[in-house]
């Protein structure tokens, strides 16, 4: 396992990865091919399990999360399922920093459903956007809002719990983008309490491509009619008269055709290996870690576009680089050590196979290739 790895806020990897992943799907094909009737037990068992571990992260109830491709499609999910009347003629909110795949979403769906997607900007040099300009424009027109938790382009973290209470106040639904921090960082759905949350397995959780998820409160579950629906949204999947189709009371009705659970079932290990951490040691080894980056950083005079204060920021250390961070990621490449960049932007994020002394081998790459 290479000790340089700086990948968390794309691709977790946590020790016996690749055996556990092995392991798993070689048991995959021996049920999946067997010829008998055992396949969809044991398949459908490591689902709940998946689903089970994710509730464990969000401290959610029992009945209000669910799988999904990825967050895209699960706000997809969400937003479609909503009455007609809670989006048109309204505002759906968001910031400039959100994951973009999200904004393309809601771009599109603005044109169907009727409301007018709102994008807070950033402030002039500013890299994030601030909480108090999303607070302001956030009035009773909102009927929706994403909250984006920790960005993917600076690791800023949001101060989640007064926008919540503002969501409250205006009326609004309030949703959450926890990618980002979900497994590192402490989360609660229920405190402060949104109305739903997405994310996906595949960075802290160490999981697979595939594996997301789409909590939704139980007082809103009632109120949404899922429009890609199946024989799995029922109560019983078994009810098959064609005349008599009715909504599973919780989560289940976000669910539709036969589901996908190759994903679930390959992320399973990591979600249990994740499980079994002192998570307070993790969170330790990270914030320690991204502080001798952050001070290596200030030394050599790099311009960091993530937050100094540890309440302020996910697990990800950004730095803006003096040209494109391509030429700087390639060169750390060779050295074994492994970063990515966004244009300008160069992204670190160490975990639990991050090493001291990768830290240390990034470091001394960064004073190599990074400066101007």
């Amino acid at each position: 396992m290479q000790d340089a790895y700086f990948l968390y806020h794309s691709i977790g990897q946590y020790p016996g990865k690749e055996a556990d992943l092995a392991r798993v799907m070689a048991e995959f094909a021996a049920v999946w091919g067997a010829a008998n009737d055992a396949q969809w037990g044991w398949v459908l068992a490591r689902r709940a399990a998946f689903v089970d571990r994710w509730r464990g992260i969000l401290n959610a109830p029992e009945g209000s999360v669910t799988t999904a491709e990825n967050v895209t499609q699960a706000v997809h999910m969400l937003l479609t399922a909503l009455p007609p009347e809670r989006l048109r003629g309204k505002r759906v909110l968001v910031a400039a920093d959100c994951f973009p795949s999200n904004h393309f979403l809601l771009t599109k769906l603005q044109e169907r459903l009727g409301f007018t997607l709102d994008t807070v900007a950033m402030r002039q040099g500013s890299p994030w956007v601030e909480d108090e300009d999303f607070l302001a424009q956030w009035g009773r027109d909102v009927a929706l809002a994403i909250l984006t938790w920790v960005s993917s382009t600076t690791s800023r973290r949001i101060d989640l719990a007064p926008l919540v209470a503002h969501g409250r106040a205006m009326g609004s639904i309030v949703g959450v983008d926890i990618t980002q921090g979900a497994g590192l960082l402490p989360f609660d759905v229920t405190a402060p309490e949104v109305d739903f949350a997405v994310s996906t397995s595949l960075k802290w959780m160490c999981g697979t491509p595939g594996a997301g998820i789409l909590h939704v409160a139980p007082r809103l579950i009632p109120d949404c009619a899922p429009e890609l629906r199946g024989w799995f949204s029922q109560p019983d999947p078994f009810s098959w008269a064609l005349d008599r189709f009715s909504y599973a009371p919780d989560i289940r009705r976000f669910d539709n055709g036969t589901p996908g659970c190759v994903a679930a079932l390959a992320s399973l290990p990591a979600m249990d290996w994740h499980a079994a951490q002192d998570h307070g040691a993790l969170l330790a080894q990270n914030r320690r870690q991204t502080a001798r980056i952050i001070a290596a950083a200030r030394e050599m005079g790099l311009d960091l576009v993530t937050p100094e204060p540890e309440d302020r920021r996910g697990g990800s250390v950004m730095l803006r680089l003096p040209g494109e961070a391509a030429a700087v990621v390639d060169a750390l490449r060779a050295e074994g050590i492994s970063t990515d960049g966004r244009g300008r932007i160069l992204r670190a994020s160490p975990g639990i196979v991050t090493t001291d002394s990768g830290v240390d081998l990034l470091i001394e790459g960064l004073k190599r290739h990074a400066r101007g």
